[in-house]
């Protein structure tokens, strides 16, 4: 039983690593903030009791834990009274990538996650909904007012630049 509960979580980090760490990086934008609540999230998934039915539905579970791990270190008073010396980039290698995540990062939170979940983890907008715990009308809202806010800076961008 250990064995296969060890198999699992290994499992589960070979294969959702870079995610909980990208989602981590578009609210932290901190290093050692981001390995602090990656190992959050994998300790609540080993120590979680439930059986998840199948690969999306982890994956949608570890997503939202993800995201309720960043906002309450955000939230935190200790947070609150400590001002980051250094402000790091998104560190991802594809410079097409960096760009479109810095300009995702500008947006509100509920549109940057809809945004980034759609486009960059492939997911649909029922699973969306689903993880967020959001209705599904909501995200289709808030993902075309994040579509528009994107295109509206990229045109700014571009016309600009």
């Amino acid at each position: 039983m250990e064995e296969t509960k060890s198999r699992t979580i290994s499992e589960a980090v070979d294969k959702h690593a870079d995610m909980v760490r990208r989602i981590c990086f578009l609210y932290l934008r901190n290093y050692a903030d981001v390995e602090d609540v990656f190992q959050e999230v994998f300790l609540k998934f080993m120590l979680y009791s439930k059986n998840l039915s199948n690969e999306n539905h982890e994956k949608a579970w570890l997503c939202r834990v993800t995201y309720n791990q960043c906002k309450d270190l955000l939230k935190s008073t200790w947070r609150k009274k400590v001002i980051s010396i250094e402000e790091m980039d998104i560190p991802y290698q594809d410079d097409e990538l960096n760009d479109f995540l810095s300009l995702i990062h500008q947006l509100p939170p509920h549109y940057r996650q809809v945004l980034y979940l759609h486009f960059y983890e492939k997911m649909t907008i029922p699973e969306i909904a689903s993880s967020l715990k959001k209705n599904t009308n909501t995200v289709y809202t808030h993902l075309n007012r994040a579509k528009k806010l994107l295109k509206a800076s990229l045109k700014e961008e571009y016309c600009n630049g």
